[in-house]
């Protein structure tokens, strides 16, 4: 679906949070938010639709489509509220040059529960990855990534992430995080059957998760956690990488090159498939033609 965008541009992530609280008051909603960025002086950019009438119609397949209206910033790929528990964010790594991606992802936090909502998820943008935690405004965030754990996904009960250059799926309980942090505490809970985890699709949907490995693509089962099984697994070996998919329909694909700690250069993603397709279809779609 296109989407005209509309960019706001804000000095410092207080500036943000009160310019979110008055776009909410024009129809804003937590799918209206296509990006959110910083640049190397702090200061915060984020996307829009041009016309909030399309807010409702916007699903996470459509963000993650988009080409991004900002050059030369450091995007945020996800924000996530944890209900007692902190805030999460993934992104660019360089979202911590500025100093103020702490601030800008609390405030964003605190606006969606503001709408009842406890995850943001935006457009896709090429960057190497980095995960970030703080338990509030005035601690200090944790890079998760100095452990070599990315692209973490929340679930039901916990955490879930890769980490660079292994085939294993991470898992760390919420009760952990609570007492011991979120460095200490992960276990492995699922090792993939085609090599090094590369890239894991932003979203739980219907306790079904797809992980990109080196060798193709695993969708498994998480509604029994820390149990973790595959559902579906399919070789490719193209640099074709799931990264969300629209509930019933199709599949977030993007592209890029395989290297030990993920798929470098990331393009915006593509919608591939139709409603009840599968893993194994989306492959066979993806897979050149003689």
């Amino acid at each position: 679906m296109p989407i005209a965008t509309r960019v706001y541009d804000y000095r410092d992530p207080m500036a943000a949070s009160l310019g979110l609280a008055q776009l909410r008051l024009t129809g804003l909603t937590t799918r209206g938010v296509l990006f959110v960025a910083l640049d190397a002086r702090g200061a915060a950019h984020i996307a829009v639709p041009e016309h909030m009438a399309e807010v409702t119609r916007i699903k996470v397949g459509d963000k993650l489509a988009l080409e991004t209206p900002f050059a030369g910033c450091y995007h945020f790929d996800s924000i996530h509220r944890l209900s007692g528990h902190g805030v999460l964010w993934n992104g660019d790594r360089r979202l911590a040059q500025p100093g103020s991606a702490a601030e800008l992802a609390v405030a964003v936090a605190e606006w969606l529960r503001g709408g009842g909502a406890r995850d943001m998820f935006l457009g896709c943008t090429p960057h190497h990855p980095g995960s970030w935690w703080t338990l509030s405004a005035t601690s200090r965030p944790v890079a998760l990534h100095d452990r070599g754990f990315v692209d973490v996904v929340t679930t039901r009960t916990g955490l879930l992430a890769r980490r660079q250059g292994e085939p294993s799926l991470y898992y760390l309980p919420f009760t952990k995080l609570a007492l011991l942090g979120p460095l200490e505490g992960w276990n492995p809970v699922f090792e993939s059957p085609l090599g090094n985890i590369l890239l894991l699709e932003r979203r739980v949907l219907g306790d079904r998760l797809v992980l990109t490995c080196a060798g193709g693509l695993v969708e498994v089962d998480l509604g029994t956690l820390p149990d973790v099984r595959a559902t579906n697994t399919v070789q490719l070996q193209s640099g074709f990488g799931v990264v969300g998919r629209i509930e019933g329909g199709a599949f977030a694909v993007t592209c890029g090159t395989i290297s030990d700690w993920g798929l470098v250069d990331v393009q915006p993603a593509l919608l591939c498939g139709t409603a009840g397709e599968s893993l194994k279809d989306l492959a066979q779609s993806l897979v050149p033609k003689p």
